[in-house]
């Protein structure tokens, strides 16, 4: 359909006419920022908001931190891509955001057209002019023209905010976007003109919405609800995930005590020595528990049990990386301590504690949340002996170390005469194995070989490799 465009402008040292510019092909001023996936190929559809560092009107520049958010995995840190003004913020913190869809609305000033630059320089131009000459508030003028030149259309913006003076687009895209009356808002510009500073300051004051809307809201009475629906958590939601994929699992339980009197006196030997020791076992641990010794163990055992690998899509992990169970505020994470047999008990133990800590703040990395063939639990620290531990696919196993608890031992002297009692520390161990393709011979093999390594924890060092 064929148009006519007319644009003048006129100030009181410049007259350009619609032959001075050429047109350019228009171009969207305002970005959307996209949430993309945060995950390496994780199929995260949505994060928690945790916070923001940026506020509408605020300048950013590339690389600019502008808001964090968590996945059920892990907990990112966003950084702009852009040079611009935040335009809008479209989810506020605690919300839900999708993946792929507009995270926040950028004014990237370089898309402006060679128009909107010509305006924007004219203003500046005149915003710092020490003239005193007053600007006729009709500086631009815009006719269109249809199929009826003498006609002109009513289906564009409101006069309040075409007539108002020459306002650049990205003031006028604001203005119809947050439904402003260009009136509202007082111009810092020469002659009372309104930019884009002005439309950001009227935002941050609060008082954007409508009169009618806001007075509707104030009368309204709050009803106040007994039942309320809580929403899960990122990680809420991953375990529910977790747990019903766990439910498809033949889960096959075994348990057993283990005697671990002499590892405790090690333990607490160590522990003893820590503090003047710095230069041997580092400045990482403060205090050593029996986990690291259980994570070992474990591993040790794993290089001397046989498994069959003609089983159908059973793949060998020649890494032994264990899932450790972390409470945490916001619930239960799996961080991974990787590469176990080639890591000795100080150097789990300071690996323990790092991924801990960073869990207890919510700063795990999708890397240190993958790759476990095995998970270890020691819920005895929180309470409870026996446990049905749930395994964590896609590892085949699960192990959980229950509280140490001291009981009475029957010793039988070597002539198989005289018995006595005496005082042993004594925990239980909890495992649960993916019966389809690990059969119960085979835990309980693996089992009683942890067995002999953590009760003749001496041995530990010579089967070392």
């Amino acid at each position: 359909m064929p148009s006519r465009y007319l644009a003048t402008y006129r100030s009181r040292d410049v007259r350009v006419s619609r032959s001075d510019f050429h047109t350019t092909p228009s171009r969207e001023i305002l970005k959307p920022y996209l949430l993309a996936d945060i995950g390496e190929d994780s199929g995260i559809t949505e994060c928690r908001v945790v916070q923001w560092f940026v506020k509408p009107g605020d300048r950013v520049s590339q690389f600019d931190a502008i808001c964090e958010v968590q996945s059920d995995k892990a907990s990112v840190e966003i950084t702009s891509r852009y040079d611009g003004v935040i335009a809008n913020i479209h989810h506020q913190a605690d919300e839900m955001a999708e993946v792929g869809k507009p995270l926040l609305d950028i004014d990237v000033e370089e898309s402006l057209s060679d128009l909107d630059k010509y305006s924007t320089e004219v203003g500046a131009r005149e915003a710092t002019s020490d003239d005193s000459s007053v600007v006729a508030t009709n500086a631009a003028e815009v006719a269109v023209n249809t199929d009826t030149p003498n006609k002109i259309s009513n289906s564009g913006p409101e006069p309040d905010i075409i007539n108002s003076g020459l306002i650049v687009p990205a003031v006028r895209a604001m203005l119809k976007k947050h439904k402003i009356d260009i009136k509202d808002v007082a111009g810092s510009g020469k002659g009372g003109r309104v930019l884009k500073e002005d439309v950001q300051r009227y935002l941050s004051s609060g008082i954007s919405a409508p009169k009618s809307l806001s007075k509707n809201i104030a009368t309204q009475p709050t009803v106040i609800s007994q039942d309320q629906v809580v929403p899960l958590t990122p990680i809420e939601s991953q375990m529910f995930k977790v747990i019903t994929r766990a439910l498809d699992i033949p889960h096959f339980g075994y348990s057993h005590s283990v005697d671990v009197t002499s590892l405790i006196s090690l333990q607490r030997s160590f522990n003893e020595k820590l503090d003047t020791s710095k230069d041997m076992y580092g400045d990482d641990i403060t205090k050593l528990t029996l986990l690291p010794f259980l994570i070992k163990a474990l591993s040790q055992a794993f290089l001397h049990t046989e498994t069959d690998q003609s089983s159908p899509r059973l793949i060998i992990k020649a890494s032994h990386n264990f899932g450790v169970a972390i409470d945490t505020p916001n619930g239960l994470l799996v961080p991974v301590v990787k590469d176990v047999q080639d890591r000795s008990i100080f150097s789990i133990a300071a690996e323990v504690k790092r991924l801990g800590a960073l869990a207890k703040e919510g700063r795990l990395t999708p890397s240190d949340m993958s790759g476990a063939t095995f998970t270890v639990s020691n819920i005895g620290s929180i309470g409870g002996s026996v446990v049905s531990p749930v395994i964590v696919p896609p590892a085949v196993g699960i192990v959980a170390l229950g509280r140490v608890e001291e009981v009475p031992v029957f010793i039988q002297a070597r002539n198989q005469d005289d018995t006595s009692i005496v005082r042993r520390d004594k925990a239980v161990l909890s495992w649960s194995a993916d019966h389809r393709v690990l059969d119960g011979a085979s835990v309980a093999r693996c089992a009683q070989l942890v067995t002999q390594v953590l009760e003749n924890i001496e041995k530990l060092g010579i089967g070392l490799r």
